[in-house]
């Protein structure tokens, strides 16, 4: 009898031992979650265009020291930027602008008429901000008026400044920038003698970057 009870037991755990382990390898698996993908960062390098305004203020040089012409611009901006691997930017852009800026003393009127610039750009990009400086060449037709007698010049010079960039979206940026100009000293006829201007331009624009 006792020999039919341990064969008994004997059996039962032959049997149920499979039929455990596969319960347990059919126990439910916890979900694994995907992994957090980051999104790519943002890249400066490509073609914008845009447009911006600000103002100006400036001082007059030689035979109109004391001419100090200032008021509102605005105008627009070509570009490209290359941005290297380790976030360096370069950049060229060229920009011209039109406005009110003018002003008159002892007699004498100056009127910048127009100006705009042609500039490298060197920055670092901090994901969607950018802050750069700039330099190159400037450019300017100046009116200077004695007594109602008007004669004008186109003058060449050198600009430079600073600004900071950001991106709105992937296509739409917003800046703020701050120019410096010598536009130099050409011979204005009406009054026999050579005069020049330099300008300070506080600005903000708007770039599409395709």
């Amino acid at each position: 009898m006792k020999s039919v009870l341990l064969a008994g037991i004997a059996l039962g755990a032959l049997v149920s031992g499979p039929v455990l382990a596969a319960d347990l390898a059919r126990a439910p698996v916890a979900p694994v979650k995907a992994p957090v993908v980051a999104p790519p960062a943002f890249s400066w390098t490509g073609f914008y265009i845009g447009a911006n305004t600000g103002y100006s203020w400036g001082s007059g040089k030689d035979a109109i020291d004391g001419v100090d012409p200032g008021g509102w611009l605005a105008g627009g901006q070509v570009g490209y930027n290359y941005q290297f691997q380790n976030n360096v930017l370069v950049g060229l852009e060229a920009d011209i602008q039109g406005g009110d800026i003018n002003g008159n003393a002892n007699g004498l009127d100056s009127k910048l008429d127009y100006f705009g610039t042609v500039r490298a750009r060197l920055g670092y990009a901090f994901d969607r901000v950018l802050p750069y400086v700039t330099g190159g060449l400037a450019y300017g037709r100046n009116t200077i008026t004695e007594y109602g007698i008007d004669s004008s010049n186109t003058h060449v010079g050198w600009a430079a400044g600073a600004g900071l960039e950001y991106a709105l979206t992937n296509n739409w940026t917003a800046r703020a920038e701050y120019l410096y100009m010598d536009l130099g000293s050409k011979t204005y006829d009406n009054i026999g003698a050579d005069a020049g201007i330099t300008s300070s331009t506080a600005r903000l624009g708007v770039n599409y970057k395709f």
